[in-house]
């Protein structure tokens, strides 16, 4: 009798181990990303995949835009008027150019901004660098070899939810992918979804949402792997985060509950074994 219980003590701590070693192997799996790619996987990716180098301007977007030349009194008239602010006792004096702030130019709901000298110009759905290209050719039929210089002055993105540092972040690269933006938030915690990372973007005056898979290789091919200006990022809680969070007591208490019904169990159970070899007695 002995013996048998031994073995049914050392069947049930095999099995516990296995439990617990599976449940390990799974939520190891569940941290990492991108566990199904491999070398194999890079011809699939690439006919799905395509590259941006740069993000395109949109409505609200605040550009900074600066000419130069050699002839640098030549393309004054082609840059926005640089203003100091300069507080002096209770009053508020302007001074212009010689240093200071650059403004920027703001694309309007029409998608234009008013660019000195050239007037009113449609940007919206541009690069920069097509931009640029555009600007250089219309300022040199003024002036001899511009050199125009833009960048973006708002491009923010936010990540909320299980991030290491949530927040407002500041861009100041091209072509920034959810990777890459998830690193500037310090990653997910180990308590973040890595299945279903909701992506917020408004288009068009309209709010897009997308749920993206970090562990699955259709990611390279959606619209939603570069990020734009303005999306929101949202990574949400596993169920380990909703049991370590809230409901710790709770969790505690049906834990308890369900080992003191198990030594009840054996109790009656080994009673039960006693008094049957009792009485074969």
């Amino acid at each position: 009798m002995k013996g048998v219980l031994v073995m049914k003590h050392v069947l049930y701590s095999i099995i516990i181990c296995s439990v617990v070693l599976l449940s390990s192997c799974i939520s190891q799996r569940k941290l990492s990303y991108l566990h199904d790619v491999d070398a194999s996987s890079a011809d699939s990716i690439n006919k799905t995949y395509k590259p941006l180098n740069e993000n395109c301007i949109t409505q609200g977007d605040l550009l900074s835009i600066f000419v130069n030349a050699l002839d640098v009194e030549a393309v004054q008239a082609f840059n926005m008027p640089v203003a100091n602010v300069q507080t002096l006792g209770s009053r508020t004096v302007a001074t212009s150019p010689g240093g200071g702030t650059l403004q920027g130019y703001w694309v309007d709901p029409e998608g234009n901004i008013d660019f000195p000298v050239l007037g009113k110009l449609h940007v919206e759905g541009m690069t920069t660098t097509q931009l640029k290209d555009t600007l250089t050719g219309l300022i040199s039929q003024s002036v001899k070899d511009p050199i125009v210089n833009i960048n973006f002055m708002n491009f923010y993105i936010t990540i909320l939810g299980e991030v290491k540092n949530p927040g407002r972040l500041s861009v100041n690269t091209q072509g920034m992918t959810i990777f890459e933006a998830l690193g500037l938030a310090g990653d997910l915690t180990i308590y973040g979804k890595r299945n279903n990372v909701l992506v917020s973007r408004e288009v068009d005056g309209k709010m897009e949402f997308a749920r993206l898979n970090l562990n699955d290789q259709s990611i390279f091919a959606s619209p939603y792997y570069y990020i734009r200006q303005n999306d929101v990022i949202y990574v949400e809680p596993n169920n380990a985060r909703a049991i370590s969070s809230q409901n710790i007591p709770l969790y505690l208490s049906v834990i308890t509950t369900l080992g003191s019904m198990a030594t009840v169990i054996v109790s009656v159970y080994t009673n039960s074994l006693t008094i049957q070899a009792l009485k074969r007695q």
